[in-house]
């Protein structure tokens, strides 16, 4: 797993990569630490990480601009940080946990055995953000009707028709969405909201059909798992 610390606080991030060291062993691939908000983000351009610890004041700067980076990244995020009534805003990027200083070894393992998991009573995300031209843009959660698969990237789909690429994986994405959203198929998640109906289209096919008329295959197991709850 390769890490990323963005923590202006030499002792607080020495602290952080001791501890990150004590509960990955192996499987902390590197670790590396920046302490200004331009060198975390240099980083995140240049380099592929796993995870972001990241502090949400890096000498005096705002973190929050490096969160919405991070929330239209391939990596997942745990926030460290002192300003705990920010939490709930962090949530709604989809963050892995909220660790508030002061911390200790217990509590940052815990945070961590969250990586690639959805832990207990994690809260959805209520934005997106994806990257465009350069730029982080924030789609809000109740616009996404749908998402599916594309390779390396997942298109999220919204009601306006518009349709926008995210580099997180399907996995990690369906792990930040509200509960109403499903896992359809192996290749799209729903909102189960927007269903109008299943439709057969013959040799034991099925579809979701959107209000719009858009067409979302069903896997046979997900059909049979609705037919029972209808």
């Amino acid at each position: 797993m390769r890490i990323l610390i963005a923590e202006d606080e030499s002792v607080t991030a020495r602290r952080l990569e001791r501890m990150v060291g004590e509960i990955l062993g192996e499987k902390a691939e590197s670790v590396t630490v920046k302490e200004s908000l331009a060198d975390a983000e240099e980083h995140l351009f240049g380099k592929p990480i796993d995870l972001l610890l990241l502090d949400l004041n890096l000498h005096g700067e705002d973190g929050y601009s490096l969160l919405k980076l991070a929330a239209a990244g391939s990596f997942q995020t745990i926030v460290v940080s002192a300003n705990s009534d920010r939490a709930v805003e962090a949530f709604q990027y989809g963050v892995l946990d909220f660790v508030p200083k002061p911390f200790d070894l217990e509590r940052l393992k815990k945070a961590l055995d969250r990586v690639n998991l959805k832990g207990p009573g994690q809260s959805p995300a209520k934005y997106l953000s994806v990257r465009k031209h350069g730029k982080v843009e924030l789609v809000p959660v109740e616009k996404v009707r749908y998402l599916q698969g594309a390779g390396d990237y997942v298109e999220i789909h919204l009601d306006d028709g518009r349709m926008e690429l995210h580099s997180k994986t399907l996995e990690a994405l369906a792990g930040l969405l509200p509960p109403h959203f499903e896992r359809i198929h192996k290749s799209y998640i729903a909102d189960m909201r927007a269903m109008k109906g299943i439709v057969l289209q013959g040799a034991g096919k099925y579809v979701m059909e959107l209000p719009d008329g858009r067409l979302l295959p069903i896997s046979r197991t997900k059909y049979k798992e609705l037919k029972e709850r209808v």
